[in-house]
Order: C-alpha cells, then structure tokens, then sequence
C-alpha cells in the first residue's frame, strides 16, 4: 500500500467546523465511504492513484471523494486486488454515497457529481 494513500494529513477531506465556510454553490463533487475491509483498501489504494481523487481513511471507513464524477472499473480493480472483484461486492462495500451513482454494466459503476452528466444513462 502506498504511503500517500495512507497519509491522512497530505488528503483529508474532514474539516473542523471553525474552518468550513458555507456558500450557496454547486461543487460537483461525488464519493462514497466505504466499509473498511480488504476489498475496499483495494478500491481505495487503487483509485488514490489518480491525483484528483481524494481518500480519507477513518478507523472503520474509508471516504473516496472525487470532482465531476468517480469511474469504478471492476475488472481494472479485480488486476489491482489479485481476484475478481464484482459489481455487486463493491456494492456489499459500500455503505453510503453522494452523487447519482449508476451501474453502467456488469463491469462499471459511476458516481456522478454534475448530474447534467447523468441522463445518458437514465431513461
């Protein structure tokens, strides 16, 4: 596991209270917290990778928080894991989200931040 992914103080997305400003704007941001378990250290290590994802590793969560919209490819994470990892065990993982998330198929799922971006997916 890398040293930056761990690394709370170089990303955290956790402020204290003193330090949040509150302004009427849309942030397209999206995420999901993860349960902490071996899959989601390897969703959360494998996604870190891209310099605009953020992950936040808690005592029994781990936060992935991204701009615009986060792509989870279970095929490319199952090659990261060393096994195959599934739509559906990444959803077993996942305890919450924020954005509209979408199943494309059996292999993608995405989170969205700027839902304008969703309705080519729903109908």
């Amino acid at each position: 596991m890398s040293n930056i992914a761990r690394d709370a103080s170089k990303q955290n997305i956790f402020k204290s209270m003193d330090e949040i400003k509150f302004e009427r704007t849309i942030s397209h941001q999206c995420g999901v917290t993860m349960n902490d378990s071996v899959e989601a250290r390897a969703i959360a290590e494998f996604m870190g990778e891209d310099p605009k994802v953020t992950v936040t590793y808690n005592p029994a969560t781990i936060r992935i928080d991204g701009e615009g919209k986060l792509i989870f490819r279970m095929d490319e994470i199952g090659e990261f894991l060393g096994r195959e990892m599934t739509a559906e065990i990444f959803e077993v993982n996942t305890s919450t989200h924020y954005g509209r998330m979408v199943r494309v198929d059996d292999n993608t799922v995405i989170l969205f931040g700027n839902m304008d971006e969703v309705f080519e997916y729903i109908e």
